[in-house]
């Protein structure tokens, strides 16, 4: 009899401990979060705007300096994830964009969120896009490499395959849907495939020669002047 209680015991705890494995991790509304979103809910919509979206990579970014445009938008918000971008789309579409540029992703893979479930995120995004403003430029850039030879950041490292996975996967999406995707990660990277450490001072987000190497490519494939 005790040994029936054990095993029935044991099925349990291994059970419990399968599903909490198996929680996906959906959480976006940090303090910060909701800082920036009050924010940008409160701020005019303007015509014509070029729509930078995404984590604290595109936060950074000096956007309208980096482009000399004051049409040009920064909708970055450090620690987001696909969960917090669907999240938030009203008020990136209800002023009709002209272009939206998007990166999103690294901190659901830090997250270890299934790679099959960012991906689905991103088409939602994107179908969202589509429906709400259907003459906006839909730009898809890959998410960059990462470097492990930095310390800071260690849940977004050795992550690579995954990054992999989702590019192709996201790739493969846009080139049936007529999503441009832009293909940065492989400009990114040095002969160890990792993200080039003159690009980075922390092996995850990038510095100014990172930028600009960013918009470098982007007016390479005639997206931006």
């Amino acid at each position: 009899m005790k040994s029936c209680f054990f095993l029935i015991g044991f099925s349990f705890v291994a059970t419990a401990n399968l599903f909490a494995q198996s929680v996906i991790d959906t959480s976006y509304a940090t303090t910060y979060y909701q800082q920036k979103v009050t924010l940008f809910n409160l701020l005019p919509n303007t015509k014509n705007e070029i729509i930078f979206l995404g984590d604290s990579i595109t936060d950074i970014g000096e956007w309208e300096e980096i482009w000399g445009n004051k049409e040009v938008k920064n909708r970055g918000i450090s620690s987001d994830n696909t969960f917090g971008v669907l999240a938030r789309l009203k008020e990136i579409t209800e002023a009709k964009p002209a272009k939206i540029f998007i990166m999103i992703g690294i901190n659901d893979i830090a997250k270890n969120t299934p790679d099959d479930i960012i991906v689905e995120n991103y088409k939602k995004i994107i179908d969202n896009i589509k429906t709400a403003s259907p003459a906006t430029k839909i730009i898809v850039q890959s998410i960059l490499p990462t470097n492990n030879n930095f310390t800071a950041f260690k849940n977004h490292q050795n992550k690579t395959e995954h990054i992999l996975f989702i590019n192709a996967a996201l790739q493969q999406y846009c080139m049936g849907n007529k999503v441009t995707f832009v293909d940065l990660y492989n400009s990114f990277i040095d002969g160890e495939n990792k993200l080039d450490k003159k690009y980075t001072n922390d092996g995850l987000h990038v510095n100014g020669y990172g930028y600009m190497k960013w918009k470098e490519i982007l007016v390479g494939k005639g997206l931006m002047r």
